[in-house]
C-alpha cells in the first residue's frame, strides 16, 4: 500500500507519498481501507517534528478516518466486512490501510457521506471525553469555548446546545462569530476587540462559566479561572498560548472549581474506547467541521 511519510521532519514538502507494507490486524482489530483522513493540529506538529506518535502506534500520520472494513481480526464481532465506518485513530490515517480496534471504530451518520465523516472522530471524542465525561456538562449550565470557529469548537457548539446548555464563544473575526452563531452559539465574543473575562460577567448576571473548553494554555490560565462559576471546570486541550503560566488557588478555592488537561491520543486504547462509545450515538447530530475535502494523491509527490 502507500501512505504519507515524514522521512525528515519540515514543512508540508516534508510529507512523502511511499509504498509501505500493508498493516495486518491483531486481536480485536479491523482493516479499514481508507476512503479519507482529516487534517488536525496534532498531524502539523507531527510533521514538523515536535509530537511523535505514542509507543506501538503506526508512524504516519493522521488521526481519524473513514473507510470500508476490508479484513476481521481474530475476536472481532458486530462489525463485517463492506461495512461503512470512521475510526479515531493513535496515527496512520493518512494511509492507504489502517489496523483499528475494534472499540474505536464509529458507524458513519446517516446523512453524512463517507468521505465528510473523516472529520467526525476526532473532534467528537475530544469534545465529549472533556466537556461531558471529564466536566460533566449539564442542561442549563453555560459552556464557554475558546476557538470556537475551529473543528473542535464547531463540534463543541453543536453538542452542548443539543443537551441544552448555553453557548459561549470566543473568535478572533466577525466572519468566525458568525459562522458560530450559525451553529447555535449564544454570546459571541471577539477576542481582538473584547475582553472575555468580562463578556462572559455579563452575559451571565457575574456568574461566570460552568466549564470552559480552553485550548491556548498557560495564556489563559488566569482569566479563565476568572471567568469561572462557582463549581466551574476548566478543561484545557491545547497549548497554543504556551506551557507555563501562574495559577491564583486562591481564587480556584474560592470558587471551589478544577482544572483538567488531557490529550486524547496518547490514551491506552482502552480509554479511547470508552471516548469513542458514546460518540456513536452523538456525532450524528452534528455537522462534520470539514471546510474543504483535497485528494492526497493528487497533492502527492
Amino acid at each position: 500500500m502507500h501512505a504519507i511519510t515524514i522521512p525528515e521532519p519540515g514543512g508540508p514538502e516534508a510529507l512523502v507519498w511511499d509504498e509501505v507494507p500493508d498493516p495486518v490486524p491483531g486481536e480485536g482489530e479491523v482493516l479499514v481501507e481508507v476512503a479519507a483522513s482529516a487534517v488536525n493540529r496534532a498531524d502539523v506538529l507531527q510533521r514538523q517534528g515536535f509530537y511523535n506518535p505514542p509507543p506501538g502506534a503506526s508512524p504516519y500520520p493522521g488521526l481519524e478516518c473513514s473507510g470500508r472494513i476490508a479484513a476481521l481480526g481474530p475476536g472481532v464481532s458486530g462489525w463485517a466486512v463492506g461495512d461503512e465506518v470512521c475510526a479515531l485513530l493513535a496515527g496512520g490515517g493518512y494511509a492507504e490501510k489502517v489496523a483499528v480496534p475494534a472499540g474505536q471504530l464509529l458507524p458513519v451518520p446517516e446523512g453524512v457521506d463517507l468521505v465528510r465523516a473523516a472529520a467526525l472522530p476526532e473532534v467528537a471524542c475530544t469534545v465529549w471525553s472533556n466537556v461531558f465525561m471529564v466536566s460533566h456538562l449539564r442542561p442549563g449550565e453555560t459552556l464557554l469555548v475558546h476557538g470556537g470557529s475551529s473543528g473542535i469548537g464547531t463540534m463543541a457548539i453543536q453538542l452542548a446546545k443539543a443537551v441544552g446548555a448555553t453557548v459561549a464563544v470566543t473568535a478572533g473575526s466577525a466572519q468566525k462569530l458568525e459562522r458560530c452563531a450559525e451553529l447555535g452559539a449564544d454570546i459571541l465574543i471577539n477576542y481582538r476587540e473584547q475582553d472575555f473575562v468580562a463578556e462572559i460577567g455579563k452575559a451571565t448576571d457575574g456568574a461566570g462559566a460552568d466549564v470552559i473548553l480552553d485550548n491556548m494554555g498557560a495564556k489563559y490560565l488566569d482569566r479563565n479561572v476568572q471567568s469561572l462559576a462557582v463549581n466551574g471546570r476548566l478543561a484545557i486541550i491545547g497549548m497554543q498560548g504556551g506551557v507555563k503560566g501562574e495559577l491564583n488557588i486562591g481564587a480556584l478555592l474560592g470558587k471551589r472549581a478544577a482544572i483538567s488537561a488531557t490529550s486524547l491520543r496518547a490514551r491506552p486504547s482502552a480509554r479511547r474506547r470508552r471516548s469513542s462509545r458514546p460518540c456513536a450515538s452523538t456525532s450524528g447530530r452534528c455537522s462534520p467541521p470539514a471546510r474543504s475535502v483535497p485528494s492526497w494523491t493528487a497533492n502527492s509527490r
